[in-house]
């Protein structure tokens, strides 16, 4: 009995003195990915967050803080991004690190807690199209009502005024104590409606004020890739018309161009970059890559061999189907496709007048001449007929035969009626070609 009281007991202490060690392990096992939302809010962005998401989750993330500093971006990017961010299930910060402004305003209202550095802004979240303009009114007024439904279902407390959240949307809601206008809260502000929950001035506050300890928690930082770097500039709605226009247009300046040189290897280039950056961001597939190079090839074979426009016109079909299947929004691929073929078209029109005569274009045009030099003409010419006069023996509409020399001719007039018996003179021969004028009364005296 004394010797399995003897063991128990050096079991305890065992595990007595191993409890520190695992306290310690437990402590460790806790990892907060820090995901940065930076810069304009695209889709390429929105595709980072996914795969950090996706990543947090594989991990076992016990939290994620977005590190948030932007002046907002595309709407239906941030309402994806918002997606992501209530689908997770792991808890969310967002940590504005110095301004959440427009859709990154919303992107911040969809987390679970908001913390803002000391000198931090959010709000200012008035919907604005392509010219600078306000938006259409069923436009502000969905933007409006989901800034409203962010605010009040998150927040630690259960949710957060959304009268503040339509002051940021609407120019023309007010609240108590701030001016009119697209309201923006800076910290202090943002602390005393409750649209902030702390004031930290770095991350480690953060990580304090969630409850984690900082040296023993595992930061696992997500960094975008130059991959998708690539893809969240080329998936700029902005950046879109300008890739597909020089690259319509250094591929119409390589038909100009005798061999293959910079103009071709830029439209190439525009365009390959904008399928890569659209693959990244997971907006395209092979299949539509696939699709641009068999209409290139088919437009390739009507310009150099001219089918009926069958093969111009399949192709340049196949080329569209392939840009829209590959974009993100009908609208902005419509757009893009409109000012590329403008372009194009303009350009091509200009390097016709001025160039017309130059690269490749010389394949499509016929410049030999049916000359006797070339020795096109089958008949030799008979130059000595000009000047001489004969008669009409037939009539001439304006082909006959006539009389000239003592020879029976075929003949034809400068384009007039001629009547049998006229009398005729030869004004030009080419050939066989023999032009006839009838000669007037006066012309005989």
């Amino acid at each position: 009995m004394g010797k399995w009281l003897r063991v128990a007991f050096l079991a305890y202490l065992a595990a007595f003195l191993l409890l520190p060690f695992q306290v310690f392990a437990n402590q460790s096992e806790q990892t907060v990915f820090v995901i940065p939302v930076e810069q304009t809010v695209e889709r390429g962005l929105e595709a980072f967050l996914e795969r950090s998401f996706d990543e947090a989750k594989e991990a076992n993330a016990d939290h994620i803080i977005l590190d948030i500093d932007t002046p907002g971006g595309a709407v239906d990017a941030a309402g994806h991004i918002a997606s992501i961010i209530n689908r997770a299930e792991i808890p969310v910060t967002a940590y504005i690190n110095s301004e959440a402004i427009s859709a990154g305003a919303y992107i911040a209202l969809n987390a679970d807690h908001i913390v803002m550095v000391p000198n931090g802004q959010i709000g200012s979240a008035g919907v604005i199209d392509g010219g600078g303009n306000a938006a259409n009114e069923k436009v502000q007024s969905l933007w409006i009502s989901r800034m409203k439904t962010a605010a009040s279902e998150n927040g630690p407390d259960g949710g957060r005024d959304p009268a503040y959240a339509e002051a940021m949307a609407n120019a023309e809601a007010d609240v108590d104590g701030f001016p009119s206008g697209y309201l923006t809260l800076n910290a202090e502000q943002a602390m005393e409606v409750g649209y902030a929950d702390s004031i930290e001035s770095n991350l480690d506050g953060v990580l304090e004020y969630l409850g984690y300890n900082p040296s023993t928690v595992d930061i696992v930082n997500s960094e975008v890739s130059i991959a998708e770097h690539i893809a969240r500039f080329v998936t700029n709605p902005i950046v879109i018309p300008i890739l597909l226009s020089v690259g319509s247009l250094g591929l119409i300046l390589e038909l100009y161009s005798p061999g293959f040189g910079i103009p071709g290897i830029m439209g190439i280039s525009s365009l390959l970059l904008f399928f890569f950056g659209h693959m990244v961001a997971g907006f395209a597939g092979w299949e539509s890559l696939i699709l641009v190079v068999i209409g290139g090839i088919l437009v390739g074979i009507e310009i150099f061999a001219p089918g009926f426009g069958i093969f111009g016109i399949l192709g340049i079909g196949l080329i569209i189907t392939g840009l829209f299947m590959a974009s993100f929004s009908t609208t902005v691929m419509v757009f893009s496709v409109a000012i590329a073929l403008f372009v194009s078209i303009a350009a091509a029109i200009i390097l016709f007048v001025f160039f017309g005569d130059r690269g490749p274009w010389k394949r499509l045009v016929l410049k030999a001449q049916t000359t006797s030099e070339e020795g096109y003409v089958s008949n030799e010419t008979k130059s000595d007929l000009i000047g001489q006069t004969g008669k009409a023996l037939s009539v001439l509409r304006p082909s006959g035969v006539a009389l000239i020399d003592d020879k029976r001719l075929d003949v034809v007039s400068e384009g007039g009626y001629i009547e049998q018996g006229s009398l005729l003179k030869v004004v030009y021969t080419s050939g066989s070609r023999i032009v006839v004028r009838e000669l007037e009364q006066t012309d005989l005296n």
